[in-house]
């Protein structure tokens, strides 16, 4: 048997190479107005980065947001006692403070995940500054229409 050394061959099960581009060189070659978005399996590696923290943060939230309310129509002998300290039903407490606070923790948590991948993929997020002009010119109108004297 002949062994194969010519790698120039029209074989379909030959394997095709990222051309050795980084993340961010082949996010840079996209044009997203040619790419179908699919929420369960993203195009791009930037898409897959970012939907992966919004389920993440979506489950949290849930979790966050009902395990209180299901775990008082379970148990609710449990949930519906005195906390020693403060003297409210843990439910209430877990309603009022942990639901909030853990919202408010999950959108920095985002935010800050959010510009970890912004960085990754060298996506910039400039503020836009207006144009100004150094000089006025000597026949610059008044703000009541007239010329100034």
């Amino acid at each position: 048997m002949s062994e194969k050394t010519n790698h120039d061959t029209d074989d379909p099960h030959d394997i095709a190479t990222d051309g050795g581009l980084s993340d961010v060189e082949r996010e840079q070659q996209i044009d997203y107005m040619d790419v179908e978005i699919n929420l369960l399996k993203p195009a791009t590696p930037f898409m897959r980065d970012h939907l992966r923290i919004i389920w993440t943060g979506f489950a949290i939230w849930v979790l966050t947001t009902f395990a209180p309310i299901t775990a008082t129509r379970l148990a609710p002998d449990l949930m519906t006692s005195q906390m020693p300290l403060i003297g409210f039903p843990l439910h209430y407490f877990l309603l009022a403070i942990v639901g909030p606070g853990a919202a408010l923790v999950l959108s920095v948590w985002y935010a800050r995940k959010r510009d970890q991948i912004d960085d990754k993929y060298g996506i910039e997020q400039g503020v836009v500054e207006p144009e100004t002009t150094d000089s006025v010119p000597d026949d610059a109108a008044a703000t009541d229409g007239g010329v100034d004297e």
